[in-house]
């Protein structure tokens, strides 16, 4: 499984062959620099590492710049491995670019980090209903938890018990969906369907082939 990295620009429209409008969510998905391969025989498992999106070179560490200048990349923001690929003739410093790794009609995984929403209480984080409506004596504590605690045995509460605190900002896959059209001359790829994080965050798009995102 291969993929690439991208930068999600937005959702809109576009229309399927048969009429139909398919939302999409568009990525900007520029040239990607192979950095490194990894081999079962030397490192334990197959993987390949790709590096995109330009940086500053001043604000890139030594030791990171050093092992981008091995592959001729230049000083890059986002640097990804992709497990799984045993590339045959694929080399360090190979450019890949959006046709070379998706095609029309195929399956991807897309990952990323989801909008944070900072701390939050149970009816926006666990989907709480309240207590009920204003009556039963419910005079400000609608959107309250209730009781969490147990009787005297085993007085205590037990882990995982659903509270207030942070929400978002957690790492999402959201698997199977696909690819809905390539723009190769704007790095512009087009998705079936939402994607996590906000408008301008990085994403991992993992390229899976039709047989297995369909098993």
């Amino acid at each position: 499984m291969s993929g690439l990295v991208g930068k999600k620009i937005g959702m809109t429209s576009i229309y399927a062959e048969d009429g139909r409008s398919v939302p999409v969510t568009v990525i900007e998905v520029p040239d990607a620099v192979v950095t490194q391969i990894k081999t079962a025989d030397v490192d334990g498992y197959d993987a390949i590492q790709v590096a995109s999106f330009d940086k500053k070179e001043k604000n890139v560490s030594k030791a990171l710049m050093g092992h981008l200048n091995k592959a001729e990349a230049g000083a890059k923001r986002m640097i990804r491995e992709f497990r799984g690929v045993a590339p045959e003739g694929m080399k360090v410093g190979d450019v890949l670019k959006i046709e070379d790794v998706f095609t029309v009609g195929t399956f991807v995984h897309v990952a990323g980090k989801s909008k944070g929403r900072g701390f939050s209480g149970v009816v926006r984080r666990h989907n709480f209903g309240g207590v009920g409506d204003s009556t039963h004596g419910q005079h400000n504590r609608l959107r309250a938890p209730g009781s969490i605690g147990q009787s005297s045995d085993p007085s205590r509460v037990f882990k995982g018990m659903k509270m207030a605190g942070r929400y978002g900002n957690d790492r999402i896959k959201v698997r199977n969906l696909q690819v809905a059209k390539i723009m190769s001359e704007e790095n512009i790829l087009l998705i079936t369907g939402s994607v996590p994080g906000t408008n301008g965050g990085f994403v991992e798009i993992t390229n899976l082939k039709t047989e297995e995102s369909a098993a």
